[in-house]
């Protein structure tokens, strides 16, 4: 079952001075689970949430549907294969930089080892400790679900 919640402005250009007028960006992340455990992605130093945790993912391009997006990014960022099932929140945040609305779902993982090529660490996760990491602020009310959700 789905959920969305709705944090900061919506439908708002934000201005920052680094970029001048952002626009809304539509991105969506993975929920993989494996033996009981849920991939974290943590953010490398350069661009903008650097070291925080996040579902790996990624932006949706013109005329991709979300997860043809997230099928994508998986492989181009981990270098694996995910099967994409159902939504598990959709999320609107305004950042200085832009307001995202991060789309995140269920994904198992069917071939390849989840590997480093843009994170800086990627780590398994139990569900209840899921909270400990500094997460986008995006990605939260996914956590929030993705606990409530599984045991442990």
């Amino acid at each position: 079952m789905a959920f969305s919640v709705i944090v900061g402005s919506i439908g708002a250009l934000n201005r920052d001075e680094r970029h001048g007028l952002t626009q809304h960006i539509e991105v969506v992340g993975a929920v993989v689970v494996r033996g009981g455990l849920v991939l974290c992605a943590q953010r490398g130093p350069d661009g903008d949430l650097p070291f925080h945790w996040e579902f790996p993912g990624g932006k949706v391009e013109p005329g991709e549907s979300p997860r043809d997006a997230l099928l994508r990014e998986i492989e181009e960022e981990l270098g694996c294969r995910v099967t994409v099932g159902d939504q598990v929140e959709r999320t609107t945040y305004a950042y200085v930089f832009g307001t995202v609305t991060l789309t995140t779902f269920w994904c198992e993982l069917v071939s390849g080892e989840p590997s480093l090529t843009e994170h800086a660490e990627l780590r398994w996760v139990v569900p209840a400790a899921l909270p400990e990491l500094d997460w986008a602020p995006a990605d939260v009310p996914a956590v929030e679900a993705v606990r409530r959700a599984l045991p442990g």
